[in-house]
């Protein structure tokens, strides 16, 4: 603020310096007691005093304008580091999750023939069984600022690499794995869905059919999350390194 006011007193002062040795040069070639290469010499100082006010004009303007883009930047950088928290959290959640669903799913496709599971282990991960997980990354920030075209504003070359793979490459990485691992998911859920049958004893049929040939299938293609982890894992790690950046280039401890 105190900036762009010094900026505009400055334009004024430079405008006025313009108007006052624009009349000059008008009065010396009105100046019948000159000669021409004196009226030549003064008009020449005159410009030369008319090109400098504009110079300072214009390098105030750069600076005040460089110093409201940096703002701007500075300003998203600090909000895109309570996003990463936020996603990092969420993260860690979502790595829980599947950790438990591969256990059970392992524990169900592990099962020889005419072995059959335990009812209790069946209910304490049945919401892993039948709910899916998905990150929800918090990407509404960067995008605003990346359609404004000011991603390029950030002088921080590293910073704007790192922020540059996070959201184009590594989130995109972690969407796929988790995407595909849904869709095996919602066959198994459909599976049951249209086969389940309750009994009058209040229970149902969950168990003979997560035992039979293709609940088998499907579970043996969701005991394995690697990939999902290790993309996880990837993304995390490189969130941290980018609040990490962000702290040193503002001096936040």
């Amino acid at each position: 603020m105190v900036f762009r006011i010094l900026q505009d007193k400055q334009n004024a002062m430079a405008e006025q310096e313009v108007i006052k040795h624009t009349k000059k040069v008008y009065k010396v070639w009105n100046n019948k007691q000159h000669t021409v290469w004196d009226k030549v010499k003064e008009t020449f100082a005159e410009i030369l005093i008319i090109v400098f006010a504009i110079t300072i004009s214009i390098w105030f303007h750069n600076r005040s304008e460089h110093s409201h883009q940096q703002k701007d930047v500075k300003d998203f950088l600090l909000g895109l580091k309570e996003d990463m928290g936020s996603d990092i959290r969420e993260m860690k959640e979502d790595k829980e999750s599947y950790e438990a669903q591969s256990k059970i799913f392992n524990y169900i496709s592990s099962r020889k023939l005419h072995d059959s599971l335990h009812v209790d282990t069946i209910h304490k991960y049945y919401k892993f069984i039948f709910n899916a997980t998905a990150p929800n990354f918090n990407s509404g920030r960067y995008e605003g600022f990346k359609s404004s075209g000011k991603i390029g504003m950030i002088e921080n070359k590293e910073i704007q690499n790192r922020i540059m793979d996070i959201y184009q490459e590594d989130m995109y990485t972690v969407e796929l794995s988790t995407s595909l691992y849904k869709q095996n998911k919602v066959r198994l859920m459909d599976y049951v869905l249209e086969n389940r049958v309750r009994y009058t004893d209040s229970t149902d049929n969950i168990i003979p059919l997560l035992l039979t040939e293709k609940a088998h299938n499907y579970c043996s293609a969701l005991d394995d999350v690697t990939e999902i982890i290790s993309r996880y894992d990837n993304c995390i790690d490189k969130m941290r390194k980018l609040v990490a950046a962000i702290d040193k280039e503002y001096n936040i401890n």
